[in-house]
């Protein structure tokens, strides 16, 4: 997250963020290969870690040779106890609180419940903050100690005012997680959509192993979540999340979640499936939450030749690969990595996602994008939330230091 500028002030910012970032990907390193990793002079990276080492951003350790003899090893890296981030994923059925210290590292973890009632922003809200207050108070932490609150739902959100416009959790029921939080803890206050996390999160293990970033991301589930990252021209990370689930499949047809007629997740999402599965009419409003068990037997029943429940299955794959080309057809050519609860399911829609999107003029072009399957969905969505909320953290206090 570089600033294009060519003024002192941003020479020095972007400067103290490479080194920053070396670090994050790297660990520990020494002097010589942090100049090699970032491309900076010696002298400029001496001024750097002296300042910042200064200010108890980063450490430094000795590393005592092979053998007991020689000098040590000076290391660099984040020091942990700087500050801390609190990373929420909020799902259909939980809310999982996770802490994390300056260096990346996991340090407490909880879940709860959610609320599921009608009507519920208010409960919520008030839950959210007695559970925040919690995961502070477990490790002993002041408030001021937590830099940066980051939170992720699966919906629309405007990340600008940290605000849930909209999700299969709260349904239309806006939360301004910013006026929630702030008025309480000085925090930095983030939120994204969680298909959005993702994607970068498996685009930056894909790019580490030699692969070419730009991907889609796919999330099976209650919900339907798409995220899209590429490359910019300035090799930087563009991250988004299409309102994929959402993306019309059929005009007035079955009913979705978001009350809205023919949606891709009203032919995808487990309700979809369970709803075509048992012949429910395509009205009927969706079950807000489908417990896996369930979708476990109409898989069996697919298996076994059910024809209903592979017909809902491939009914599924259809409305995917049709929004999967669309999406392509607009942002270029790439890989689909699949995640979610939905992914064991993913043979059975595997058909109905082929035969779609060769139908299709992106499909007869290029032929259907590689599927792959990845594993931990809980996982990227926190490593997701740790490396943005981190980055953000580098750059606010990179951007203080070159004032």
């Amino acid at each position: 997250m570089l600033i294009r500028s060519s003024t002192p002030e941003a020479l020095r910012q972007n400067n103290s963020l490479a080194v920053l970032s070396a670090m994050r990907r790297q660990g520990m390193m020494a002097h010589t290969d942090l100049c090699a990793e970032t491309g900076l002079a010696s002298a400029t990276v001496s001024a750097i870690t002296a300042v910042l080492e200064r200010d108890g951003v980063i450490e430094r350790l000795e590393q005592k040779p092979a053998g007991g003899r020689g000098r040590p090893r000076v290391l660099f890296q984040p020091r942990r106890d700087f500050g801390y981030v609190a990373a929420v994923r909020i799902s259909s059925d939980v809310v999982q609180y996770s802490l994390v210290d300056y260096a990346g590292r996991l340090i407490d973890r909880f879940e709860e419940a959610r609320v599921h009632a009608d009507g519920a922003t208010t409960a919520f809200g008030q839950s959210f903050l007695t559970a925040l207050a919690r995961l502070a108070e477990r490790s002993r932490l002041a408030r001021e100690q937590v830099l940066a609150v980051s939170i992720s739902s699966k919906g629309i959100v405007d990340a600008d005012s940290a605000r849930l416009l909209w999700s299969p959790v709260l349904g239309g029921a806006t939360l301004d997680f910013a006026g929630l939080i702030r008025p309480l803890w000085p925090a930095r206050v983030m939120l994204a959509n969680e298909s959005l996390l993702v994607a970068q999160a498996i685009a930056g293990k894909r790019e580490a192993e030699g692969h070419a970033p730009a991907l889609a991301a796919l999330s099976l589930g209650h919900s339907i979540g798409l995220g899209v990252a590429r490359r910019d021209r300035h090799g930087e990370w563009e991250v988004t999340a299409p309102n994929f689930g959402h993306m019309q499949h059929m005009a007035g047809g079955s009913l979705c979640r978001c009350a809205s007629q023919g949606c891709v997740e009203a032919y995808a999402g487990f309700y979809a499936v369970l709803r075509t599965a048992f012949q429910v009419p395509p009205q009927t409003i969706p079950a807000k939450f489908v417990p896996i068990t369930e979708m476990e037997k109409i898989a069996a029943q697919a298996r076994a030749g059910n024809r209903m429940a592979i017909y809902a299955f491939r009914q599924a794959g259809l409305a995917l690969g049709a929004g999967l080309a669309r999406v392509i057809s607009l942002f270029g050519p790439m890989p689909v990595a699949v995640t979610g609860p939905g992914l064991r399911f993913l043979p059975l829609m595997q058909d109905g996602l082929t035969d779609a999107f060769a139908e299709t003029h992106e499909g007869r072009l290029n032929g259907v994008p590689p599927i792959l399957p990845m594993t931990g969905e809980d996982e990227l969505v926190f490593e997701g939330h740790v490396s943005r909320a981190l980055a953000e953290i580098d750059l606010t206090l990179a951007t203080a230091r070159a004032s």
